[in-house]
């Protein structure tokens, strides 16, 4: 724990010392130095506005794409809630609140006849998807996203457009300590049963392929080819992530209660008993087999953070 600064008084909810592995979907991490969960928009606007300017602030959604390392976050780590998580359909768009789920979002849409069944099996909320561009069967954030709003680290709200936040393949352009609130969507227009049929389709099909009653933290590393997986028979697996790591023998492979996902071996499983320790570990054993058997370099995808516990 470092030092308390001087911190603003808040109408949500501040707490110090708070212990981080259970908002986490690997369920590891030590403390953050204060967890903010802010009653509203305003309400975050006027703290951080209030906050030192020194102080780390940390933006964090459900934890469905994030390591914390085990000696937890020297930050004031923001965790927006209930007062974030609303969805209105207006004709083809759809704003949502950055805490609204992925899940959540596609469905409301389908239900008002709006295509963004992409989002439906991608986990964790709307702020983590605009930040890193999320998308799957060849449709991302990029291709719908109208505009954001985002409060800076100075406590100002501005309104991002697609341009501005420079999105590429899992990631964007938003700075440091900026806390996205809201995001609006345009879709194609579809029929509800149809987009809910497509949507019951794509997540038996995630089911079939990936570890989804595992503890984990979505795809580890991003593909080296540039692009998720599209979902068609023509898809080319030779970049793939997870072709990589089978070809360097990792698939199954374990550290402490850390493990490589026997069926499918770009996810990281948490067994139970795994720090946060042992699963970069593990990680960055793979990347380390990896290039010493194809010459490629992976790049994580999920976000690791924080400090490892003092030796």
């Amino acid at each position: 724990m470092t030092e308390d600064p001087d911190l603003p008084v808040p109408r949500g909810r501040l707490t110090q010392d708070r212990p981080l592995s259970d908002l986490t979907w690997l369920r590891v991490g030590g403390p953050a130095d204060w967890l903010f969960q802010p009653a509203d928009a305003k309400d975050l606007a006027a703290f951080l506005a209030g906050l030192d300017p020194a102080v780390p602030v940390f933006p964090m959604g459900v934890g469905s794409n994030l390591i914390v390392r085990d000696g937890g976050l020297r930050a004031v780590v923001i965790r927006l809630g209930r007062g974030f998580n609303a969805i209105t359909v207006e004709g083809n768009r759809v704003t949502a609140g950055a805490a609204a789920l992925d899940a959540h979002v596609a469905r409301k849409a389908a239900e008002a006849g709006v295509d963004l069944t992409f989002l439906r099996t991608i986990p964790g909320a709307i702020g983590g998807a605009v930040r890193m561009n999320a998308g799957c069967y060849g449709a991302y954030v990029s291709d719908h996203l109208v505009e954001a709003t985002a409060v800076t680290r100075a406590g100002e709200t501005v309104t991002l457009t697609p341009d501005a936040l420079n999105f590429a393949y899992r990631q964007s352009d938003l700075p440091e300590g900026w806390v996205l609130t809201e995001a609006v969507f345009e879709g194609p227009s579809g029929a509800p049963d149809e987009l809910a049929a497509r949507m019951e389709a794509q997540l038996a099909k995630r089911d079939a392929t990936q570890p989804t009653k595992d503890r984990t933290a979505g795809s580890t590393f991003r593909n080296p080819a540039g692009f998720s997986s599209t979902g068609r028979a023509d898809d080319v697996h030779d970049l793939k992530a997870w072709k990589l790591i089978d070809d360097a023998g990792m698939r199954g492979a374990r550290r402490g209660g850390a493990q490589i996902s026997e069926k499918h071996s770009n996810f990281l499983i948490n067994t139970g008993d795994a720090t946060a320790a042992d699963l970069e570990g593990l990680g960055e054993e793979v990347r380390k087999r990896v290039f010493q058997h194809s010459g490629i370099e992976l790049h994580w995808e999920t976000m690791r953070v924080g400090e490892p516990t003092p030796s």
